[in-house]
């Protein structure tokens, strides 16, 4: 397959030589998967268990890498996902700061 559905695979393909491909995807989607998971799923855990779920976050990102190394977009989703998540908290902090005034 010549080209990729991923826009961000093309650039960081073009940029990186490509020993360095798998840990730069891995970094990338570990911490946007981070925030995703911040943004819209977090729940006030207590600190094991925290720790635990961005262990397995991080374990599930190595799974997830191999795709965005084969070119699938899923860089590009996450970086989706932040967008939407991170507007849909802050219309809804803007909604309860005006319900509280």
């Amino acid at each position: 397959m010549d080209t990729s559905f991923s826009v961000v695979y093309e650039l960081i393909i073009s940029y990186r030589d490509s020993l360095n491909v798998f840990w730069t995807f891995y970094v990338i989607n570990l911490i946007l998967a981070a925030i995703a998971y911040k943004l819209g799923f977090a729940k006030q855990l207590p600190v094991l268990k925290s720790v635990l779920v961005y262990i397995l976050l991080a374990f599930g990102m190595l799974i997830l890498n191999l795709f965005s190394i084969v070119g699938y977009p899923i860089t590009d989703s996450l970086i989706v996902i932040c967008l939407v998540l991170g507007i849909y908290r802050f219309r809804l902090h803007l909604q309860r700061k005006s319900q509280t005034s």
